[in-house]
């Protein structure tokens, strides 16, 4: 901004008062040292600014969007031409998330001032935040062709360019606004996440790192970082940077809910059902991580609060086939076995192919002595996997029914497939025992 008001002037001369207005919204010393420097078209000395934008800006500043809003529709009242107006209502509107009605606000200050780069570049945050990748690109490039040095429709072209799946383009924008912008640690941000989504992790963490370097309380950066080492199964180190976000955002519910899965990762299931813990106690209306909960419960052998919590995760994905089988596989071990057939069966009518659902089905149907539907099952699940734990099942089964022959061919496959298990060659002696015992 301060090197477009050296190029075209100012046509009236800030006052002081105005001079302190603009440091308050933000405006760095370059830009303050170049409207004190009387570089104007004219020498006379414009109107003060209106109280309402600078009622409007001090509520801003503390997040009371809607009453900004407000004060500037009235500013509009007055002056419904003022494309600056438009735009600071346009911005006021995106806060809020107002999305159609953003838009109508900065497309007007566009048609009013159809030459300045911000707003198209305003107009291509607004498309990013809608999705909308080509019409982010062609904005941010409109502002680009009016000024090639504009840092933020680098980034914002940067922006447009991810969400269209364009993720080395993406960085090459990036890279192209940090040359005129150095200290934004948002761009950096911006950067790790293409380079993440692009396959370059290491060169994702040191955008990250640079990040936080600008801004150390940047606990979005420390979050994603963590993402990216859990990946790496860096668990240890993942935990302290969810820990250092933690510490600076603490109200922020994906944090705890991130920190309690990589601890279940990490098998430290105190620590998992500690933080999960409050994270339903903070924000009890948080949908995510009650599957991970629930399997910690279960390595502690809670199996009846592990019910509890994938009847919740259940619940939020009805039609997902494998929330139903670990409910079931649950209810099994907290000795529920009806309800255990019930999700079971909800479970394999989901997703047939799943050969462990139909091996859980059997194994529930096999305790409930429900012995030919079990042997069902368990053949199914053998169609669909051949192991060794499938044909052992089977061979259980099968025994059950006196069928010797048949079962000793399911247990001598199974040793075949894992002959360092035991209990294979253990079962197959004694059926071999019972067999010979039985013939005489």
């Amino acid at each position: 901004m301060a090197r477009i008001v050296k190029e075209r002037g100012l046509a009236t001369l800030p006052t002081h008062a105005e001079l302190h207005a603009v440091e308050a919204v933000g405006g760095d010393q370059e830009l303050i040292k170049v409207l004190e420097s009387g570089n104007v078209l004219s020498a006379e000395i414009g109107p003060g600014v209106p109280e309402q934008i600078v009622q409007s800006d001090r509520m801003a500043r503390q997040q009371r969007y809607h009453e900004a809003e407000l004060a500037l529709r009235d500013a509009l009242n007055v002056d419904p031409k003022n494309s600056a107006l438009h735009f600071a209502l346009g911005v006021m509107l995106r806060h809020q998330e107002q999305w159609d009605d953003a838009y109508d606000e900065l497309a007007e200050a566009t048609r009013l001032i159809p030459d300045l780069p911000e707003n198209h570049a305003a107009l291509a945050y607004l498309f990013y935040r809608l999705d909308d990748g080509p019409n982010a690109i062609s904005e941010a490039r409109t502002a680009l062709s009016i000024d090639p040095r504009n840092a933020e429709a680098y980034q914002y072209l940067g922006l447009g360019l991810y969400s269209n799946g364009q993720y080395g383009a993406a960085v090459n924008a990036y890279a192209e606004s940090l040359a005129h912008d150095p200290g934004n640690a948002d761009t950096y941000y911006d950067m790790g996440i293409a380079l993440h989504a692009d396959g370059n992790l290491t060169k994702a963490i040191e955008a990250y790192r640079q990040a936080m370097k600008l801004r150390p309380a940047f606990w979005e950066a420390h979050s994603n970082l963590a993402l990216i080492l859990h990946e790496q199964g860096e668990l240890t180190k993942a935990v302290a940077e969810y820990r250092a976000a933690e510490r600076i955002a603490p109200q922020e519910a994906s944090i705890r809910n991130n920190l309690g899965n990589t601890y279940c990762d990490q098998g430290n299931f105190d620590a998992a059902i500690e933080e999960l813990g409050k994270l339903y106690k903070e924000h009890p209306e948080w949908q995510q991580g009650h599957a991970c909960l629930a399997s910690a419960y279960m390595a502690k052998k809670n199996y009846g609060a592990a019910v509890g919590e994938l009847r919740l995760a259940v619940r939020q994905n009805p039609t997902g086939s494998g929330e139903h089988r670990i409910l079931g596989q649950a209810l099994l071990l907290d000795n529920q076995p009806e309800e255990a057939i019930h999700e079971l069966r909800v479970a394999v009518s989901l997703n047939p192919d799943s050969d462990l659902a139909h091996h859980l089905l059997g194994t529930a149907l096999f305790q409930q002595q429900e012995v030919q539907a079990a042997e069902k099952e368990f053949r199914e699940a053998l169609r669909l996997s051949g192991t060794a734990d499938n044909h052992y099942s089977l061979a259980a089964c099968l025994m059950s029914l006196d069928r010797y022959e048949e079962a000793l061919e399911e247990l001598n496959a199974a040793a075949r497939l894992d002959p360092e298990r035991a209990l294979y060659r253990a079962r197959r002696e004694e059926l071999i025992k019972l067999m010979k015992e039985l013939s005489q």
